[in-house]
């Protein structure tokens, strides 16, 4: 991590705020890694708050600056979350919990109507006028996953789990947030080794278009 900081101190000066921006988040998701330090469903249900956060800040917002913002946010966290659970998360619940790999197929299933919305709604720009519809339909879609995610799912993981199994699964999960696609591509495989191959060829061309989006400042977070 300091080494990270370090780099940023140095960044060249023909890097934009965009591209320090990016840099910056990409600090964040080390620091998070670094301070995790609990269960893989505190790690999941972390996100979803976030991610809830992000899209009210989208509907309750008539600036297209903010919905730009937090438009990207919103993509850029739910198409790791996604991608992470599917890598990480899902595999163990198929090893580990009884039914779990009926559990994940259905996880799996939710996850691809949600990305083809998300593929939809990232290529949309606050001025059209399916913008936050595209959203609300894709919200309704992900709420209902959630819910079954942390009412079923979640426990049932925990309670197969030991509690340092349970904690190196948060290590992983947010480690790997770090290398996976930053944008929905529903027409990637969604299990590994495959999704892994796909998501290493994707996430840089991803991350290098993140450098000239627009994110929220820590200030309107």
């Amino acid at each position: 991590m300091a080494s990270l900081r370090t780099s940023l101190r140095a960044a060249p000066r023909f890097l934009t705020k965009p591209h320090l921006t990016t840099l910056n988040m990409a600090a964040r998701s080390f620091s998070a890694t670094a301070a995790n330090s609990g269960r893989v469903s505190d790690a999941i249900i972390q996100d979803h708050k976030e991610l809830k956060s992000y899209y009210d800040k989208v509907m309750n917002s008539t600036d297209a600056e903010t919905q730009r913002e937090f438009q990207n946010q919103f993509v850029w966290e739910l198409a790791r979350h996604s991608i992470a659970e599917e890598i990480v998360v899902y595999p163990a619940m198929e090893k580990h919990v009884p039914n779990g790999k009926d559990m994940a197929e259905k996880d799996r299933q939710e996850h691809r109507v949600v990305k083809e919305k998300l593929y939809a709604f990232q290529k949309l720009t606050p001025a059209d006028a399916e913008f936050k519809p595209t959203l609300k339909s894709l919200m309704e879609d992900l709420s209902q996953h959630i819910k079954e995610e942390e009412q079923d799912d979640l426990p049932a993981l925990e309670k197969a789990l030991a509690a340092d199994d349970s904690d190196g699964l948060a290590r992983s999960f947010e480690r790997t947030k770090m290398f996976v696609p930053t944008r929905s591509h529903p027409s990637a495989p969604d299990r590994p080794p495959f999704e892994t191959a796909m998501g290493l060829m994707a996430a840089p061309i991803d991350r290098l278009m993140d450098m000239f989006r627009k994110f929220p400042d820590d200030s309107k977070k």
